[in-house]
């Protein structure tokens, strides 16, 4: 029996993804949380496969999901993505224990993808794949993520302790956004990335 957290926007179990993996006889939902609980939680649903299934950036998910690798590293990650927002899409390099799918993918395609992840594979949509090459993007994937840290209030220091960096790195990276986005300081460069469509 495949165990597997679903992560959405609220913490209540519910939903098409929830219906889906359900009806499977071979995979168990153990339970639902939000975002923010879900690296607290990990550990003690002892899931196989997380599937992240809510409206939040691939910048603000990236983070929590190194804090669930830390503590349960045998867990694969299922981001739900959706096509039409930029923010959403994978980004060029990942962490290998993290796969991307479309949040329009089919019941059959969803279960199938929880039982690959489950036996090793890792999932990256060609469909999301493509978009993600196509698109031009200046900022890495490590600026959008510390920047949207940032945006979330988190200090320079809580930035470096969260992602295992230093400060000064941080604080480069902050500055590299900066100058490729053309702001005047750091809230300047969150409003533009946010006006375009990189955070939510």
């Amino acid at each position: 029996m495949i165990r597997v957290l679903i992560v959405r926007d609220t913490d209540r179990l519910g939903g098409q993804v929830y219906v889906s993996l359900s009806a499977q006889p071979d995979i168990r939902v153990v339970g639902a949380v939000s975002l923010d609980d879900v690296a607290v939680h990990a550990s003690s649903f002892s899931p196989e496969v997380i599937v992240v299934d809510a409206g939040l950036m691939v910048s603000q998910i990236l983070p929590i999901a190194d804090e669930v690798h830390a503590r349960v590293p045998s867990c694969a990650l299922l981001v739900l993505c959706d096509l039409t927002k930029r923010g959403m899409l994978p980004p060029r390099r990942h962490g290998r224990d993290v796969s991307f799918l479309l949040k329009d993918a089919s019941a059959v395609y969803l279960a199938d993808s929880v039982r690959r992840l489950a036996a090793g594979e890792r999932i990256v949509h060609p469909r999301l794949q493509a978009a993600s090459l196509n698109t031009e993007r200046e900022l890495s994937t490590r600026e959008l993520v510390v920047l949207g840290l940032a945006a979330d209030g988190d200090s320079v220091n809580d930035i470096a302790q969260r992602l295992y960096l230093s400060g000064g790195t941080v604080r480069n990276y902050l500055s590299a956004v900066i100058s490729k986005t053309g702001a005047r300081n750091r809230i300047d460069a969150i409003r533009i990335v946010r006006k375009q469509g990189w955070l939510s």
